[in-house]
């Protein structure tokens, strides 16, 4: 007899349904959130013909929590189902739409009874690639925290402080750079940063870790730090300063995490058997190669082929067609994550691999927008990807793009 698993999860509860193939309900059960809501989730399982021969497939809206992760470490089929495919779902079961915890998980474990095949389960990814995800995806959280940080910053210091913003616009990395930083927190106000001497910009600049070019620099920062500006009342002035000390300490706080974070999963990443042959992709590094490892996984059968890749990242547009009508656009639904990298790893492509630059040059020139044409570019290094991870080989540019046969000709002879 084949049983279904359906779990609605919640924070600190769980409800359970178990069904047969015909639909009929075997069990249900209500289950906490800890050790003992587990164990008694596993007895139920156990006693509807659970074994490790025969797993019963879970089907759940979440990917995550230590309720999934127990789950998977148990060998058995999960399903993630996205809650809006559910809530359609459950359509089909009242039309009154009423709602309860028990018939969401009814309405799970149907889904895996009649269209299973149309839901895909979570991969079983190794240990090694689920510790390189936490680790790019925090990173990746850093950096969006830290951009969004300073920018905070930036719009603040604009209101009071413009001299310090033109002052530190043309430094290496502007507002991020450790330099604006440090010299921000020794000088939070323009009143402050007038009175710097020569002898405390180079200290600044000492702190900050600078080496070179001491000199040079100090007499830019004097000169630059002194120019009229328009000032705020004296006492708003300096309050405006603490609260941009406030945000500096924020920044600063995301700054330190998303480098911290970069180091760790680096670490990781490069002990990873397949970090070999992904860094060997153009455009590709240490950090941006975790980041796709994080979201393509190491296991080999979640993507049967290219395509289901590539509709999975984004890049592959989908088609809309009814009677007369017929539409090719962007594809929306999509891993955000994946396609965000994406975008970096076919910008930077482009100065590292010829093959890359006349890909993207002919897109432009037969009509394509730049995002476009980094998109369609995204998509073919999607698919000499995947087939390089298929067959264990490395990276290769006469492979990935052919020289057309007339230049072929004229270079063989």
């Amino acid at each position: 007899m084949r049983v279904f698993c359906g779990i609605d999860w919640a924070s600190d509860h769980h409800d359970v349904a178990l069904i047969d193939g015909d639909g009929k309900l075997l069990a249900r059960a209500r289950i906490a959130d800890d050790a003992a809501g587990l164990q008694q989730l596993l007895d139920l399982l156990a006693e509807y013909g659970d074994s490790p021969g025969e797993r019963i497939p879970v089907a759940i809206e979440t990917s995550r929590g230590l309720l999934v992760a127990c789950l998977r470490a148990t060998g058995r089929p999960v399903y993630a189902v996205n809650p809006m495919a559910a809530a359609r779902y459950r359509e089909r079961h009242t039309v009154v739409r009423k709602k309860s915890d028990h018939l969401d998980a009814m309405v799970l474990a149907n889904i895996l009874r009649t269209d299973a095949d149309a839901h895909r389960q979570l991969p079983a990814d190794s240990e090694l690639a689920q510790a390189v995800a936490v680790l790019a995806r925090a990173q990746q959280d850093a950096v969006w925290d830290r951009t969004q940080a300073g920018n905070k910053l930036r719009s603040h210091l604009r209101e009071y402080f413009p001299g310090y913003l033109a002052a530190v616009q043309s430094t290496t990395g502007g507002i991020n750079a450790p330099l604006a930083r440090t010299l921000l927190a020794a000088a939070p106000t323009p009143a402050q940063a007038s009175r710097l001497t020569r002898t405390q910009l180079r200290a600044v600049l000492k702190r900050a870790g600078r080496q070179r070019g001491i000199d040079a620099e100090v007499e830019r920062l004097h000169a630059a730090l002194r120019v009229p500006q328009m000032r705020q009342l004296p006492l708003v002035e300096k309050a405006m300063g603490r609260q941009a000390l406030a945000l500096l300490g924020k920044f600063e706080a995301a700054c330190t995490a998303a480098d911290e974070l970069a180091e760790a999963a680096v670490e990781l990443f490069e002990r990873h058997p397949d970090a070999a042959i992904i860094t060997s992709f153009p455009g590709l590094g240490a950090l941006t190669g975790a980041r796709v490892l994080a979201e393509i996984g190491d296991d080999r059968s979640r993507f049967t082929d290219a395509t289901s890749l590539k509709a999975y990242a984004g890049s592959a547009p989908v088609t809309r067609a009814s009677g007369k009508s017929h539409a090719v656009m962007a594809r929306r639904v999509k891993n955000q994550r994946l396609a965000a990298v994406g975008y970096v790893w076919a910008f930077a492509s482009l100065n590292a691999s010829p093959g890359a630059r006349a890909h993207y040059d002919r897109r432009r020139t037969v009509g394509d927008r730049h995002t476009s044409a980094q998109r369609n570019l995204y998509n073919r290094l999607l698919g000499c990807l995947h087939h390089c991870l298929t067959n264990h080989t490395p990276y290769s540019e006469s492979t990935a793009f052919p020289a057309p046969p007339k230049l072929a000709l004229a270079i063989a002879a």
